[in-house]
This record gives C-alpha cells, structure tokens and sequence, in this order.
C-alpha cells in the first residue's frame, strides 16, 4: 500500500475502531480495556504488522498532553468531600509512599544484578532510576479501572485509590528526573541531599500553589465570559488544562500535580456548561488514552524483551508482592482506622501503566546509556502488572469483602438542574409501601420521578409506593431553606407586631 493521506487515515480510523471493538471483548472476559490497547498497539508494531515506531520524544509529548488530560478528568470526577476524609493518608501514599518504593525496588534490582550478570549488571544509581521511573501507581489504568467495574468499596477505598493514584505522579516524575542527572552528571555532578529537597519543595508547593490559584482563576473566567457558542465552553475548557499544565512548569512546579488539583477546584465550583463540559471531557480522556496506549504498544520491540523476560518477571512480582505492600504499611502505620483488609487491597491496586512507560522514555530521550533498557524492563513489568493485578481486582475486593453493589443506572436518572436554581437532587429507595400523598418526606421536598423496574413514573398524590421504587428528590439547599425561613420569619414578626399596632 502506498501511504497518502487519505490511506493513513483509514488506516488509523481502521486501528481505532477494532482497538474500541477489541476492548468490548477484554471487559467481557476481566482484561483491562487499556490493557488490550497496549496489546493491540504490540500486534501493529515491527514484530507483527510491520508499523516501525521508534520516536520516543514524540511518544513522550502523547503522553504528556493524554496524562495532562486524564488526570484533569480524574480531578474533576473527584468530590472534595470524598477526599477530605483520606487526604492525609492519601498524601503520603503519593509522597513517601512513592520514596519508599523506589528505595525497596532499588535495591532489589541491585541485589538480584550479580545473579543476572549475563544479562543486566549495572551499578545502584542506575537500578535506582529503572525502580524511580516505575514507583507510581498509573491514574489512566486506576482511574479506568475502579469506574468501569460494577462494583464500589467501602470504606472510602476509591477516593483513596483515586487521590494517590493521581498526585503521586509528581513525586516519581521529580524522581526519575533527578536520578537522570545523577547519572549523566557523573562526578562532577551538582545534585545533593539539599537540591534534592529544595527541588522537591518548588516542584509540589508551585505545583498545589498554581494549580488552586488558577483553578479559581479560571472558574472565575469561564463563568463570566459569556459565550454566546456554547459549545465553546468544553474547547476553552482544553485550553485551560494545557495553560495551567504549561505554566506551572514554566516556573518549575510540577503540572501534573497542577492541573489535578485545578481539576478538583473547578470539578467543586460552580461552572456554566457544566454538563457539555464533562461529556466532552469524559470523551476525549477515552480518545487520549487510547491513542497514548496504542502508541507506547507501537514504540516496543517484542523481540528485545526476550532475554530481560525473567529478571523483569521477578522485579515485577517484587513490586506486586513485596515493595508496593511494604511501602503501603509503613506509610499507613500512624493511621490506626485502616484496617488490614484495606491496606492489604490498596497493596493490590499499585497498578502499573502508562505513567511509568512514559516516565521510562526519559532516560532513552536523555541520553541515558542503557536508557532502552529500562524502557524495555518498564513495558514488560507493566504487562505483568496490569495482567496480574488488573485483571483481579473485582475477585481480591470480593474476597477481601470490600465490595458493594454499585448503582449501575445513570446519576439522578440522567436528569440535570442547573446549579443556578440552588437545588439539590437526591435518590432514595421506598421501604414502606405508602400513597405519595401520605409518604414521610423532608419539608420544601417533592418527588420528581419514580423509578419501578426500570421504567420512569412522573407521580402525582394518588401514586402508591411500592418497596423497591426508586425515587429522585428535589429539595433547595439547606442554606438556601434556611435563609428563606429566617426571611419568612422575620416578615412574619413584623407583620404581627403592626397588626398589634393598628
């Protein structure tokens, strides 16, 4: 085939759509949908059909962009009243927890080195940065995962998982970047125990720091506005992940961190648009994810990972096993109201995914010798990851007994009042049988529709109740009650009090 324009884009509409059909099939039968990307990627590629793929800054820039995206989304979704809760667990998981990782992993790799001499014998700093480059949990693979499945967690385990997974991101990034200079810096390097910290220190406090002020800054500018396109609204939206992402790092703070914590800011304010945003967002973190996938599959040769197969097996099933749970533990000690189950599952859920593929470009793109290497040893240990622990998730949270029943149907049956109304919708499931007219509800509360063996009911007084209905609940904010009543009130009082008068 000779390869016009018109060609390239069937043939990648083509990839796309049976990458889409594939992964219907993969959740079918328990395999992560990232994980059939991947795969599919590894089947376009040199050593199936043939698609040569070997620019690393071009997937790094993919990856930057898709990961900026996704992890924006992720803040988004994020209810800051779920996360108050596990912040300060949540907090060190993605900070000492991601140290404690590589540390342990580090040192493993050393260790096991002199065994595998045949095949790596390298020296500590560089078994550092292999470990460095794969200590964070993946956000896309965690993200898609804990959502897709038909499952929730007790015990406030998903934010938790959620949190981590999409601020420890900046603490491997900080890292691999480091190790990379240690490397490459030699002995004449700069790189101390105090840069060190001081780095770490600008990159989290200007990343939390950017990404709350422009997050606020940016709510302010998209409800002001005032586009007469609404459709504008989701594209501006894009702009401004890309800006808070770009600028934050302009001034050495840490973007990934930035434009989560923006995302959790904008995703608990009041946004116009709101709905058309998080459609649009929600759709094109599938298309990033899926071209960022398919592209790391494309960029590894199968052939190379051959003979690093058994020593990345075992560092693999280190991390899966021993590393990620021991660093888990230690971080989770001061924390006495989890439970063993739920630090055992957290242990489980340390996904591997794309986050450490593209961290693993650095080195190669640095000039790191041995650089292809790590990369290959990340990709094989990402497979082992997302094979073993991906594909068990649901069965370690059901034997764990974590797991509850997760409402499949859409959100307040799909139906969206805008926010300028101040009300609030709330779902609630009849338990004793009653007429509508003579069911207990709250004051200022009606019942919009009821929900009876998926059908939808619009009710009037006369309706009877059966147990098991579903209803949605439309109330005013309890600020806004309060106020009208201390309003209503104080009218009340001094109607009465020119009543006594006259």
């Amino acid at each position: 085939m000779v390869f016009t324009p018109e060609n390239v884009l069937l043939v990648g509409s083509l990839i796309w759509f049976v990458s889409i059909v594939l992964s219907k099939t993969g959740y079918r039968f328990g395999i992560p949908v990232l994980l059939v990307f991947l795969l599919v990627g590894m089947l376009l590629g040199v050593d199936g059909i043939g698609i040569k793929f070997d620019n690393y800054k071009y997937a790094q820039i993919i990856g930057m962009v898709a990961l900026s995206i996704i992890l924006f989304t992720g803040g988004m979704d994020t209810k800051f009243s779920d996360v108050k809760p596990i912040l300060a667990p949540g907090t060190v998981l993605s900070t000492l927890g991601v140290l404690l990782t590589t540390l342990f992993t580090g040192f493993f790799i050393y260790g096991i080195s002199h065994t595998f001499s045949h095949v790596i014998q390298i020296p500590l700093t560089f078994a550092l940065l292999l470990a460095a480059t794969m200590s964070s949990t993946d956000s896309a693979s965690v993200f898609n995962i804990l959502r897709s499945q038909k499952m929730g967690l007790r015990n406030k385990l998903q934010p938790l998982l959620e949190f981590e997974s999409g601020s420890n991101d900046p603490m491997a990034y900080m890292l691999t970047i480091v190790m990379i200079q240690i490397i490459n810096g030699g002995e004449t390097s700069d790189v101390n125990a105090w840069n060190i910290v001081l780095d770490f220190l600008v990159q989290f406090g200007f990343g939390l720091g950017f990404g709350f002020a422009l997050g606020k800054l940016c709510v302010w500018v998209i409800n002001k506005i005032d586009l007469q396109n609404k459709s504008l609204y989701p594209i501006l939206m894009l702009s401004v992940i890309f800006i808070i992402f770009s600028l934050t790092n302009l001034f050495n703070g840490n973007g990934y961190l930035a434009v989560y914590v923006a995302g959790i800011v904008m995703g608990n304010s009041k946004l116009v648009e709101n709905k058309n945003i998080n459609s649009f967002l929600d759709g094109i973190t599938w298309f990033v994810q899926i071209v960022m996938f398919l592209v790391l599959g494309l960029l590894v040769n199968p052939h190379e990972m051959f003979k690093i197969a058994l020593p990345a097996l075992i560092v693999g099933l280190f991390v899966i096993f021993i590393g990620r749970p021991l660093a888990v533990w230690l971080c989770l000690l001061p924390f006495k109201g989890i439970r063993r189950r739920a630090k055992t599952f957290i242990s489980w859920v340390g996904l591997r995914g794309a986050a450490p593929i593209i961290f693993a470009t650095y080195p190669v793109v640095e000039g790191v010798e041995g650089g292809e290497f790590i990369f290959n040893m990340v990709f094989f240990i990402t497979l082992t990851s997302l094979i073993i622990q991906g594909t068990t998730i649901p069965k370690v949270a059901n034997w764990l007994r974590l797991s509850t029943e997760k409402d499949d149907g859409p959100e307040n049956f799909g139906v969206d009042i805008p926010e300028e109304l101040n009300t609030v919708l709330q779902q609630q499931i009849v338990v004793n049988e009653a007429y509508l007219k003579d069911y207990p509800l709250p004051e200022g509360t009606l019942v919009m529709i009821v929900e009876r063996r998926n059908k939808y009911i619009v009710p009037n007084g006369q309706l009877f109740l059966k147990k098991g209905d579903k209803l949605l609940l439309i109330s005013a904010k309890k600020d806004e009650t309060e106020e009208s009543q201390k309003t209503f009130t104080f009218l009340d009082r001094i109607s009465k009090i020119r009543s006594k008068r006259n």
